[in-house]
């Protein structure tokens, strides 16, 4: 085994373009490992602990990017190399121009770029506030991708915004949406009547997916990050935006999307939208919240979608249109030792959802990231699992599992061997910033868990749109065409995974 780093000094990529380079040296044949990153001292000891030389990184700071290989052999190491340089350069000019057109500061950058009036700061947690604070004070939006930025911070920085009345979307905001434009992990959406905020990633993604695919279209996505809604950040960047979205002639109505919020919070944050509808979908919502009268409450993401689109007119289509029959098929094939769900999610939100939808019908779901203290890991014997692979115990040294299915493969195997699984549910999340084609990644592993009906039920969502680089309808295609249960909405499939697990398909039809 082969191994090799090649150092870039002074040269800042931010994480999305890492993440990029990363998946194209991973997707070379004869590669067992690689990274694109920023040489902090975080990255530097996952790479020391992946077998590398302190002397391959020589003097290196975090200013200064790196790529790093692993491979069968030499030729290997050389074609991941130039594939990662492809994917982190290819926007630029090559050679010598490369630099003279690289903006190092945020000032040089608004001055080649005048017109600018968003920025996206992705950079280590450290640094993230100080460059928030250049960028509000040059007068643009911001969209805060960057996490591990201290609570005080996110407070300062969002009353400054307030300030100068611009909007500051984060810390680790991942998705939005201003004007048309997508920025983050987005998916292409037709323009429309309907505003999201959210305070969850791929539940912003859902919630825009569905309202574009249903026939409404969105107006603007505004991410909050997901401290908002607490009582410390007290909504600073809810209020602003629902505030925007009601002042706003082309929003008739307000989709919000967070996880159950500070009840004080949420009443504040929904009586900013005066006369213009809002419905708010806080997956997991236990106790009612005391909310001003005309507010409609909702717990799951696809009943959100659903409430605002009656909003403005539109009916939506039955989302469990079909799947009563697939589930019961699955339930005729399966012995009977097959009773447990594996949920193996690239979407935090999606994952949580999941947890709340299958533990109301399944009880306990044990979890990296559980619902109830007492389910976290590891799960007792013969117990329902659902994983979210984007969190850091499963990302660190390889690529978030939305950039790289492949990192979901593995885990999909072993649980598609067990003897008691049921099913193994998945999502696939499209969009830009993700795999060029998650589900033929996916598919081929699929097939060997289904085993032509042997094997345990694949359950699959694939959140996108027709507009996604990727192709919605395609990646429904090519889940269906090797067994895969394919469902029209994240719960729905949820529904599905529980109603197999159950052995009760008529669990599938209804409110999730």
């Amino acid at each position: 085994m082969s191994t090799r780093v090649k150092v870039y000094p002074d040269t800042y990529l931010d994480s999305v373009l890492q993440l990029s380079g990363t998946r194209s040296m991973f997707e070379v044949d004869g590669v067992e490992w690689a990274a694109a990153a920023m040489a902090t001292p975080a990255n530097v000891e996952t790479l020391l602990g992946q077998g590398f030389d302190q002397s391959e990184l020589g003097t290196t700071s975090a200013n200064d990017l790196f790529v790093a290989v692993r491979a069968v052999d030499e030729s290997a190491l050389e074609a991941a190399v130039e594939a990662g340089e492809q994917a982190l350069f290819a926007a630029r000019a090559g050679g010598e121009q490369r630099a003279e057109r690289t903006a190092r500061t945020t000032e040089e950058a608004i001055s080649l770029q005048p017109g600018t009036n968003v920025a996206v700061v992705s950079v280590p947690g450290d640094y993230a506030a100080m460059e928030a604070h250049k960028a509000l004070s040059a007068g643009l939006h911001v969209l805060l991708f960057s996490d591990n930025v201290p609570l005080d911070d996110e407070v300062q920085l969002k009353d400054r915004a307030k300030e100068v009345g611009r909007l500051l979307m984060g810390p680790g905001a991942g998705t939005a949406m201003l004007g048309g434009i997508g920025l983050g992990f987005a998916n292409v959406v037709k323009r429309g009547r309907i505003g999201v905020i959210a305070a969850a990633g791929t539940g912003a993604q859902e919630a825009m997916s569905l309202l574009d695919r249903w026939g409404a279209g969105v107006s603007h996505v505004i991410g909050l990050g997901g401290r908002d809604f607490n009582d410390t950040v007290d909504g600073r960047m809810a209020k602003l935006a629902v505030a925007a979205m009601r002042d706003d002639p082309n929003t008739d109505a307000i989709l919000l999307v967070s996880k159950p919020p500070s009840a004080r919070v949420a009443k504040d944050v929904v009586g900013m939208a005066g006369s213009t509808p809002l419905i708010a979908a806080l997956v997991g919502l236990e106790a009612p919240l005391d909310l001003p009268e005309g507010v409609e409450v909702l717990t799951t993401l696809e009943e959100g979608v659903v409430r605002a689109l009656a909003a403005v007119g539109i009916e939506a289509p039955d989302p469990s249109a079909g799947l009563l029959e697939e589930v019961e098929k699955a339930c005729d094939h399966l012995g009977a030792d097959r009773r447990l769900v594996r949920g193996l999610f690239s979407g935090g939100t999606l994952c949580y959802e999941s947890l709340v939808i299958m533990s109301r019908l399944l009880g306990p779901v044990y979890s990296n990231t559980p619902i109830d203290k007492r389910c976290g890991l590891p799960a007792p014997e013969h117990a329902h699992i659902c994983l979210d692979l984007g969190e850091e115990e499963y990302t660190k040294g390889r690529p978030h599992p939305m950039i790289d299915p492949e990192a979901r493969v593995e885990l999909m195997r072993e649980e598609g061997q067990s003897s008691e699984t049921a099913v193994v549910l998945v999502d696939v999340v499209l969009g830009h910033g993700s795999h060029p084609d998650p589900a033929g990644q996916l598919a081929p592993v699929c097939a060997e868990i289904i085993d032509g009906g042997i094997g345990p039920q694949v359950v699959a969502y694939v959140l996108g749109t027709e507009g996604d680089p990727q192709g919605f309808a395609a990646q429904q295609a090519k889940l269906r065409d090797v067994g895969c249960i394919v469902t029209d909405t994240a719960a729905r499939a949820s529904l599905a995974a529980a109603a197999i697990a159950l052995r009760k398909p008529a669990r599938v039809t209804g409110t999730p």
